[in-house]
């Protein structure tokens, strides 16, 4: 909301102290009382309070008339000020909420953060990095407050209620994360969903392996322990640190000079039905195939040369910038040709 202008709080101040000053001068000039009791006299007329008695000669009617006039404009100035900071506050805030509302609506194939505390702001981050779409949806002042500061899509309200999710757009969303510090609304977050779109991947946080066991019965495709994993990590430092920092160098999104990226082969790829060996993907490409995931879930973690790339299989790619755009190129599908 919109603040009074400090330039023109201090146009005001001036005027008034100006008004105030030439009125004790000027009463102590034609009236011949004290300062003090000049300063009144110009204060009280000046705030429209009105005097205990009128002045009778010409010379002070006419200050207290100036004096009455200058007081009703500073008080015309002041509200008009005040007025204009609240209407334009609230048709901003109006005007701001309305985009905010019409950009979610026209979002496609985005992510739902439900929960933006210190693990929802950690996805966001990574969803920026990546340059994913995404809409915060929490009800906590704090949370709420931060993506205003970073100026992020969000709306007011709560994972567990339906009309709130459809306000986030669900129908439209390609994924969700029930990021909650609390693993019950993690768990009805997740049905919810679920009952209205049973095809979307819902990313679940859970406290421990409890959690975990009835987040999965409520259909999340993922469970991430933060406190499990966390624990894990620290222990590895100690155990095989060599190993540990080699897998946060490339899992942190492959670092600077190197990227990580999934690829679907299509029904209209060229690749489809054909060995890695046989498309030469080293060589072509310079990347690596590490692993493949099947149209059936199951993961071939150590493709060969002589493994057959089928429709429908996802393949992990990882390689330099250029390399992975090669491969994108390599296994991108076949564009229609006019007859």
């Amino acid at each position: 909301m919109e603040t009074f202008s400090p330039r023109r709080f201090g146009v005001a101040l001036t005027v008034l102290a100006a008004v105030l000053i030439g009125g004790t001068i000027a009463f102590h000039h034609y009236l011949r009382d004290d300062w003090l009791d000049a300063f009144y006299r110009a204060f009280a007329t000046v705030s429209l309070t009105g005097l205990a008695f009128p002045p009778r000669t010409a010379g002070p009617e006419i200050v207290t008339i100036v004096l009455l006039a200058a007081g009703v404009a500073l008080f015309a100035y002041v509200g008009a000020v005040v007025v204009e900071v609240i209407a334009r506050g609230v048709f901003t805030g109006v005007l701001a909420e309305r985009r905010r509302r019409r950009a979610i609506e026209a979002l496609h194939d985005h992510f739902i953060i439900c929960g933006y505390g210190r693990v929802g702001r950690r996805v966001a981050e990574e969803f920026r990095r990546a340059g994913a779409p995404f809409v915060v949806l929490d009800y906590s002042e704090d949370a709420l407050e931060h993506a205003r500061e970073e100026n992020v899509h969000f709306i007011d309200g709560n994972g567990t209620e339906d009309e709130d999710l459809a306000r986030a757009g669900l129908a439209r969303a390609r994924g969700l994360v029930a990021a909650s510090d609390d693993d019950s609304d993690n768990l009805y977050i997740t049905l919810s969903a679920k009952a209205q779109r049973p095809d979307l991947v819902v990313v679940a946080r859970g406290s421990d392996e409890e959690a975990e066991k009835k987040l999965r019965l409520a259909g999340a495709d993922r469970v991430v322990l933060p406190y499990a994993t966390a624990g894990r990590v620290m222990a590895n430092l100690l155990v095989k640190p060599q190993v540990t920092a080699f897998l946060n160098v490339v899992s942190d999104s492959g670092g600077p000079d190197l990227s990580f990226e999934e690829i679907e082969v299509s029904r209209t790829c060229a690749a489809a039905g054909r060995s890695i060996g046989d498309l030469r993907v080293r060589e072509q490409t310079g990347a690596f195939i590490v692993a493949l995931r099947r149209e059936d879930g199951s993961f071939d973690t150590r493709p060969t040369p002589e493994t057959i790339l089928d429709e429908g299989d996802v393949l992990v790619g990882v390689g330099t910038s250029e390399e992975i755009r090669a491969l994108e190129d390599l296994f991108a599908p076949k564009r229609d040709v006019a007859r």
